[in-house]
Formats: C-alpha cells, sequence, structure tokens
C-alpha cells in the first residue's frame, strides 16, 4: 500500500463520517513561539484553546510537519525522521472518548479491500491513563479489545498538556506489534522498539493551572467543550503496511537512499554507519525540499538556518560516503519523483526549488575546500608544537564560523595521527545550544497569553471598513494593558484596544499599520501599532492622550488620510514592480518578501546574480509605463482554487483561507493575492523611483525604490546636485561625466607624483637616520621618530634601507611615523640581530601596545600601530629597552 494511498483512505473515512476536510498548512507556523509546524495540532491550536471559534464541528488532515530536536537520531532509529506527516481528525465539542476509539479501531482493522488499512487485531496493543476508566471500559465495549491488550499508563506517557495553563487530558495509543523477532514481550509499557506507536488519541477534557512542571499541574474542572485531538504518523503505518525496517525504506523516501546508494558505489546493509549515512541523506534531502517549497530559503538564522543544516548534513554524509563532487542535482530529483503524488506543487516548481539547493551546495562544496586549508594549517601547527590533540575551540571554530562538521575534522585529525579534544568542543557546544534555549525561552516569555483575546473573538471577527473608507464608528469591546484585559485605560496609559468594527488597517502583507487616531466622548487615543493577534481579530496598541477609555464606549476609527494614500501608492507599486521583474527576468523570479510604508517600498525575489544597470533601467521604464498606462485596479474575494486556476501569485509560505481576495493591475499582467490598500488605478501611484539593488542570502535578492513624492524629492535633489556640479565645473551637463572622469584622472596623477616625492623625500633621510645609531648592548640601533609619512609601507621601505646601510653587524632598526591620525611603528633586523635574540615581531608588538594597538610580524620586518600618537617615543624607547636586556 502506498503511502499517498495510506493518505487517501484515512481522508476518505472521515470524510464518510462527517468530517470536513482541511487542507495541510505550511511548515512555516504563523505561531511566533515556534519555527515550524512540529506536531499535527499546530495549525488547530486556535480552536482547541477556545481563542477561535472552530468552522466546523469535525474535520481530518494530513498535515507536514517539520521536527528537528532529535536530529542526532535520524537514520538510527526505525521512526526518527525530520520531515513526517500526521493524520488527524479533530472533534470541537462534537464526538468525544467513544467517537475517537470507535472511528480508530474501525479505520485501522477494517479490511484493505473496504477501504480500511488491514491490521489484525492481534497484533494492536492500546494503552490508557492509569486513571482513566472510562476509556479502559470503551476499549473494552466499543472496540472489543481483550483486556490483556490494554496497559495502563501513567502521566509521562498518556497525559496531555501544553505545560501551561488550559487545556489537557488524557490520551490513549494504539500499537502495532512487530513480534518477538524485534524485542521482548511485555506490551507497550516495556517500552522496547518492537511496539511501534501508530495513533494517539488525546481526549482534551479538563482545564488546568497552576502549572509547575507538564506532569505537575491543578485540574481546576471540565471544560466547557469537550475536543478530540488524534495524531496517527503516516511514515510509520506506511513501513508496517509495506513490510520494510523502517520508515526510510518507505516509497517515498527509498528512492533518494536508492540513488545515494548508486553514486556512493557502496552496499546498502553492508555496513551499519553506511546506512545511517544513506538514512540521513534520504531524510534530510525530502526535509529540505519540502521546506523549500514552503518558502523557506538557506541562511544563517531561523528557519533558515535549520534548512542549511539539514542540507549541509546531507552533503557531509555523501562525503564520508566517499562522493565528494556535487549530488543534489540527483537526489533532489529522486525526492521529487517520490513526493509529487501527495504534493503537486514540488514538480511544478521544482526549478525553483533546486536553484536553492543546487546553489548551496555548491558553497558549501567551497566552504568545505576552505574549511580543509584551516584546518590543515591548525593540524600542522599542532603537530609543529609537538601536540597530538586539535583543541576543542579550533574545532568548533570550523564548525561555527565556517560551517565545517565535527565529525569531517575528527576524520581529517585522526588521518594526520591527532585526536581531536571532543570534550572541549562538547562543552563549546553546549554552551552555544544553552544560549539558544534561553534565547527561545525569552521570546516566549515575550509574547503575550493569547487566551487573553478568546473572548473578544467568540463575539466575532473584526470587520475591516478601510477598503472603502477612512473613519468609522464602532464600540470598545475590550481594553487590555500589559497583556491584561480591564475595565478602562486611563490618559498616558499605553494599552491595546478591541473594536468590533476598524477602518485601520492591521500590519499584513508586506504593508505596515496605518497611523490615526480613535476618537469617542471625552477621549482621544494616539494609534501607535495594528496587529491580528489571533486569526479573524484586530487589535489596536495606542497611548492615551486625553480622557479615558472603557469597555463599551463609542469609538470612532480615523485613519491618517495622507498617509494611507501614499501606502497604496508603495503597495500598488511594490505589484507594478513585481510584473516588471517577472518580464524582465522571467516567471522563476519568484516573491520572496516584501515591505511597503508611505513613500517607500522594497521587493525581494529568487534571483542568484546582480542585476544590470541596463537591467535596472528596463525594470523601472516597464513600471513607470505600466503608471503612464492608468491601468484599472481591480479587486475580487473568490475561492483560493478559483483565484490560482486565473494564474494568480502567491507568496510562498503564506497561510490562505477557502476564500481570498485577488488584486489585478491591467488585468492578468498583474494578478496577485492580496489583503492589501491599493490604488484604483495605476496612474495614482505617480514615479516609481529604484534606489537599491542588492544579496539578501543565497539565490535571493532586493530592490528598493521611492514612489509618489519621496520619488520626485529625491530626483530634485539630484537634480539639483547636478546642477550645482555643473555650475562649478563650469561645464555642460550632457559633459559632466567626462569632465568628473578628466578631473578623477588628474587628481589621481597628482596623487601618484605627491606619493613619489614623498617617498623619495624619505628615502633621502636615510643617511642622516644612519648618523643617529647607537650602541645598545651587542646591537647598532636607530629608533627615530620620522613625523608624518603617507603610508606604513613609505616608513617599512625607509627602515629597510637604513638596516642595510648598517652593515652585517648586529643591527635593529625602529621607525615610528604619524600615518593618517594613527601612530605607526615598524621594526626591521639583520641576520646577525636575530641571531643574538633580536625578534622584529615580538619587539613591534611590544611597542603597539603602548601605542593602544596591536601589531607582529616576521623575525626580520615587523610593523604595528595605535591611535596614541602622543606615547611614540614611549614606544620607540620599549624597543630600546627590550634590546639592553636581551
Amino acid at each position: 500500500m502506498k503511502t499517498a494511498d495510506i493518505a487517501q483512505r484515512y481522508l476518505d473515512y472521515f470524510e464518510n463520517n462527517g468530517h470536513t476536510i482541511v487542507p495541510s498548512a505550511s511548515l512555516v507556523t504563523s505561531d511566533p513561539s515556534l519555527l515550524f509546524t512540529v506536531a499535527g495540532m499546530v495549525p488547530f491550536i486556535p480552536y482547541l484553546t477556545g481563542v477561535v471559534p472552530a468552522p466546523y464541528p469535525r474535520a481530518a488532515d494530513v498535515q507536514k510537519c517539520i521536527r528537528t530536536n532529535d536530529i542526532e537520531e535520524v537514520g538510527k532509529t526505525p521512526r526518527h525522521g525530520t520531515f513526517f506527516q500526521m493524520l488527524g481528525n479533530w472533534s470541537f465539542g462534537d464526538y468525544f472518548k467513544e467517537g475517537a476509539i470507535g472511528y480508530a479501531w474501525e479505520l485501522l482493522t477494517r479490511s484493505d479491500s473496504e477501504g480500511g488499512l488491514g491490521f489484525d487485531e492481534k497484533d494492536l496493543w492500546v494503552t490508557v491513563y492509569e486513571d482513566d476508566d472510562e476509556a479502559e471500559s470503551l476499549w473494552r465495549s466499543v472496540a472489543g479489545v481483550s483486556p490483556d491488550r490494554i496497559q495502563r499508563l501513567g502521566k509521562d506517557s498518556n497525559y496531555w498538556s501544553t505545560g501551561q495553563p488550559g487545556p489537557a487530558g488524557p490520551c490513549s495509543e494504539i500499537f502495532f506489534d512487530r513480534g518477538s523477532a524485534y524485542g521482548i514481550d511485555g506490551g507497550p509499557a516495556t517500552d522496547d522498539d518492537r511496539y511501534v506507536e501508530i495513533w494517539n488519541l488525546v481526549f482534551m477534557q479538563y482545564a488546568i493551572t497552576n502549572v509547575r512542571s507538564k506532569l505537575d499541574f491543578d485540574i481546576v474542572g471540565d471544560l466547557p467543550q469537550k475536543n478530540i485531538d488524534t495524531g496517527m504518523g503516516l511514515e510509520r503505518v506506511a513501513f508496517l503496511k509495506q513490510g520494510v525496517e523502517n520508515m526510510y525504506e518507505t516509497d517515498q523516501v527509498r528512492p533518494v537512499l536508492d540513488r545515494a546508494v548508486e553514486l556512493s558505489g557502496r552496499r546498502y546493509g553492508a555496513d551499519h554507519e553506511d546506512d545511517v549515512r544513506f538514512r540521513v541523506i534520504a531524510d534530510h534531502v525530502r526535509s529540505s525540499l519540502m521546506l523549500l517549497s514552503d518558502g523557506v530559503t538557506p541562511s544563517n538564522e531561523g528557519r533558515g538556518y535549520i534548512l542549511r543544516r539539514l542540507m549541509r548534513r546531507a552533503i557531509r554524509a555523501m562525503r564520508l560516503l566517499g562522493v565528494e563532487e556535487a549530488t543534489f542535482p540527483e537526489l533532489f530529483a529522486a525526492s521529487r519523483d517520490a513526493m509529487k503524488a501527495s504534493y503537486p506543487e514540488l514538480q511544478s516548481d521544482y526549478g525553483r526549488l533546486s536553484a536553492y539547493a543546487f546553489a548551496e551546495e555548491e558553497t558549501f562544496l567551497r566552504t568545505l575546500a576552505s574549511g580543509s586549508t584551516i584546518l590543515d594549517l591548525s593540524v600542522s601547527n599542532t603537530k609543529h608544537a609537538g601536540g597530538t590533540t586539535l583543541s576543542g575551540s579550533e574545532a568548533f571554530l570550523l564548525h561555527d564560523t565556517y560551517g565545517f562538521p565535527i565529525d569531517l575534522t575528527v576524520e581529517i585529525a585522526q588521518e594526520a595521527g591527532l585526536e581531536v579534544d571532543r570534550s572541549a568542543f562538547d562543552t563549546l557546544m553546549q554552551e552555544q545550544r544553552q544560549r539558544a534555549k534561553d534565547d527561545a525561552r525569552s521570546r516566549k516569555r515575550a509574547i503575550a497569553d493569547h487566551s487573553v483575546y478568546r473572548d473578544f473573538r467568540a463575539k466575532g471577527e473584526t470587520v475591516f471598513t478601510g477598503y472603502t473608507d477612512l473613519e468609522t464608528e464602532s464600540t470598545v469591546l475590550g481594553v487590555l494593558v500589559d497583556g491584561v484585559s480591564v475595565d478602562r485605560a486611563s490618559s498616558g496609559q499605553v494599552a491595546e484596544v478591541i473594536l468590533a468594527e476598524t477602518a485601520l488597517y492591521a500590519e499584513s502583507g508586506g504593508q505596515v499599520a496605518d497611523k490615526g487616531v480613535i476618537v469617542g466622548p471625552g477621549f482621544e487615543l494616539d494609534v501607535i501599532d495594528v496587529q491580528r493577534p489571533v486569526p479573524g481579530l484586530i487589535s489596536h496598541t495606542v497611548e492615551v492622550a486625553t480622557g479615558e477609555v472603557g469597555v463599551g464606549s463609542a469609538a470612532t476609527t480615523v485613519v491618517d488620510a495622507a498617509n494611507r494614500r501614499a501606502a497604496r501608492q508603495a503597495h500598488s507599486a511594490t505589484h507594478l514592480v513585481h510584473a516588471a521583474l517577472r518580464d524582465t527576468l522571467g516567471s522563476s523570479a519568484t516573491q520572496a518578501g516584501s515591505l511597503n510604508r508611505a513613500g517607500y517600498m522594497r521587493f525581494d525575489f529568487t534571483w542568484a546574480q546582480q542585476l544590470s544597470d541596463a537591467t535596472k533601467s528596463e525594470i523601472e521604464e516597464i513600471a513607470n509605463n505600466a503608471v503612464r498606462d492608468n491601468l484599472e485596479v481591480t479587486t475580487r474575494v473568490l475561492p483560493l482554487d478559483e483565484a490560482k486556476e486565473l494564474g494568480a501569485m502567491a507568496l510562498f509560505g503564506e497561510k490562505y483561507g477557502d476564500t481570498v481576495r485577488m488584486v489585478d493591475i491591467g488585468g492578468p499582467w498583474s494578478r496577485e493575492l492580496c489583503g492589501g490598500t491599493h490604488v484604483s488605478a495605476s496612474a495614482e501611484v505617480g514615479l516609481i523611483s529604484l534606489v537599491g539593488e542588492a544579496s539578501v542570502g543565497a539565490s535571493n535578492r532586493r530592490v528598493e525604490a521611492l514612489v509618489g513624492q519621496d520619488a520626485f524629492r529625491q530626483l530634485a535633489a539630484e537634480r539639483a546636485l547636478v546642477s550645482q556640479l555643473s555650475t562649478s565645473l563650469k561645464t555642460p551637463r550632457e559633459q559632466l561625466p567626462a569632465r568628473i572622469a578628466e578631473l578623477s584622472a588628474s587628481l589621481k596623477a597628482a596623487e601618484k607624483k605627491i606619493a613619489a616625492f614623498e617617498a623619495k623625500a624619505l628615502s633621502d633621510r636615510a643617511p642622516s637616520l644612519v648618523e643617529q645609531t647607537q650602541q645598545v648592548g651587542a646591537f647598532r640601533v636607530v629608533a627615530e621618530a620620522i613625523g608624518s609619512a603617507g603610508s606604513a609601507d613609505d616608513v617599512r621601505t625607509l627602515a629597510l634601507q637604513v638596516r642595510d646601510r648598517l652593515g652585517s653587524t648586529p643591527a635593529v632598526v625602529a621607525l615610528a611615523a604619524t600615518v593618517g591620525e594613527r601612530g605607526t611603528i615598524v621594526v626591521a633586523t639583520n641576520d646577525a640581530a636575530r641571531a643574538d635574540g633580536a625578534k622584529a615581531g615580538s619587539l613591534a608588538k611590544g611597542a603597539a601596545a603602548i601605542l593602544g594597538g596591536g601589531g607582529g610580524g616576521r623575525d626580520d620586518v615587523a610593523q604595528g600601530g595605535g591611535t596614541n600618537v602622543a606615547v611614540v617615543p614611549a614606544a620607540l624607547a620599549s624597543v630600546v629597552e627590550a634590546l639592553r636586556s636581551a
């Protein structure tokens, strides 16, 4: 039974039993406390907690998930994968334990021919929470499970909560017994790998508070609405139904593993370590492909860092299998073909996805080459010093700064006869992980408890009237101060205000929040920010300017009209620039992010190369031609599928509902899904002036533009500057480039002559400096300050000239000069001086420290410097004293 078939059977079964089928949410979750959708329940949390009313009483889905907290276990166990799919059925105050148990058992044990999964009852075990008599009774009466196949377990395994005050409840799990060949008898209570958990039924029935830990809390009563949350691991069911040993050998993963085997020339099953590497490659390539498909791109932080880590672990594993050339073109294609039946977008969007993957592999292969050079130097230095162990700090530097994998460092070091101080490395890694955890905890603490919005959201969605109105009368539904719901807020306080309706736009889709005020009887509120803390609810962060605002008060939102007009211009300009980019570069130049505010827009897009000046001019001209043509701007609300069929562009990773708002500018030429505010015709945008283009990561570029009046002001300022230059240089405008080039060339020639004169002047001082020689112990020493110099190289040249004039007896030259605003010192020694222990590097380093800086170099010549030029005499004296003590 194919994996895609198992998923479809699941959805068909629950659809036939009255469940709404919900498409998978993106792997990129909107929950600010999470980087990814880490569990099937994440998209449903607002409904399960009651913050947002559920739009359906019962639902089922196949949810894409990414979880990397146990990444080191990937490939070592039958079931650990970083990407996995959770089959879930959900009840929001509808059926409860009896229904959940009946559905699960029927689907599992119904025959294949009848649309079930065809598991034999004798192979299944059930666990329940130790105090849940009701669940055990229902398993026996509804499902007919024998009492000796039901085990009671404690809170650590069979009780669910978020670890915070809110809903909680017991859970019941279904396990498949793989047989005595896989482990010991005794059922799931043994915690043996023989028993594979395939389905978890969570019975959310209690409200908890005073949460002291995940297992220690107070139950304060029953929830007003009892919910069901179940999750069945698709990959686990697949490997059991397909009769293979683990999830890596299922039909959606095995093709990548097989391709890696072919590329390496090794045999799967011949060596345990190799097998683990093959599984890591298969898992990580699939996970990377799925993350790319949801809009994540490689970077050095956040989600992009996780993606980069997965890719680089796969590359590293291939290298450890003896393959050093690029393999992603083969491996990603294999994963695409294995997954496209379930996710057709992998096929249609493969050009964009693969461009990121191939560029990342190319970059990391270069990193491995440069990291190898750095590692080779560290190995050489360690062996030269007589050491046998490469320090943990060097290994950590290679890992943290250069992305060089630790096991590759260990392998190369061992080939050179060295060990790596893994203990020190692991300590540094643990410190880094702890810093990351502390940061995550601080971010989580900074996030308001969204349950505070539950009662407001229960009153309905906030109605946004700002598409047509700049003022809207409404009623204050709620006031929050410091995240706590209060009756009122007074003058000087900062508060959140929830209204039934608002004309103020909440930040989303790249468009910043509106500016404006909220006024009512006896109060005026200055709007600081407008956000959507939970789906369907708009919250206004305000400062109470005058009076007092209370719950129930009448209130009118007033939008700053000039700011909104400019914001509309900027947002529509973003759409025009996007269309112009695609006209110029092709359909592969897709949106990767944007920001629009009054007078300014920036647009990130997928492209690997810097844009030429000609290309930028072409994009700018196309966008401004669209403004000139006064194209009609229309908006429609329609089903998502219909919008996609019409060719509407969607932002990768963005979460869209069943119905969407589509914005057309000039018909299909610019057609995007967008909830922002726009002009009614393109001529209203005004001027668009591109002012910047730069890289924002691997295969991503960013263009920036000023829009409308801001663009005009910028061009007017440039015109004034050109006019000023034309007047100052007495040159017509059209001849300014040639005139400036001529002046620049003349200036460079003059500077070159001056430098030559200065160098000659310094060189002419060599004889007089030789006359300043003093005898210090066994050394002839010249230690002089020479005033100002054009460059440190000039000082160095003079020092070497003086040294050469001092002959073959032990001689040291130390010259100090002011270069720019810094003190510079150069020390030179001859062969005889070095034989007597005078080392230029250490002498320069000591003198530079007195100048307030650093320095060093070779034994024969070295330099240093610092900002404290007043102590140059003391720095020179330190060289003399060091030689006196030599």
